[in-house]
């Protein structure tokens, strides 16, 4: 009987995964560091293998994170363990896009150019839920 990954194990590689792109590292280089694989790395990553404690400890010096970084916005204990879904947040995060746009925010120095960035991005996503909400509303009130 095939075990199913636990949601603490694929949060963590995802934290995993998450950060090593934002560093630019490849799994290769990070197996390298780590004196495996990066098929290892693949399978800590999708949270198929877990992590034990001291492997995670050196993760984390490779890459450049206190070892809570890898459970922040984890699974709280009283829920299920069972295979979660991840998050929104999370699924955009570990995206390609997610990290480049991480990236390219984080390098703008000026805080009022970053401030009025953040409110662009807000005024776009909220112009497009009202967007999506007004098309639920139309054909609501044409079914009926």
């Amino acid at each position: 009987m095939k075990k199913s990954p636990n949601s603490t194990d694929i949060h963590v590689g995802s934290r995993i995964r998450m950060r090593r792109v934002m560093l630019g590292l490849s799994q290769e280089k990070l197996g390298d560091g780590l004196g495996i694989t990066f098929q290892q790395v693949q399978k800590y990553e999708k949270g198929t293998n877990r992590v034990g404690a001291s492997r995670l400890q050196h993760i984390s010096e490779l890459l450049d994170v206190h070892i809570s970084y890898f459970f922040e916005g984890g699974p709280e204990a009283s829920e299920d363990r069972a295979l979660a879904a991840p998050s929104v947040l999370s699924q955009f995060m570990n995206s390609k896009e997610g990290v480049l746009l991480a990236r390219a925010f984080s390098a703008i120095e000026d805080a009022r150019v970053r401030r009025r960035v953040l409110e662009l991005v807000q005024s776009l996503g909220n112009s497009s839920a009202v967007e999506t909400q007004k098309d639920a509303e139309a054909s609501a009130s044409s079914a009926h």
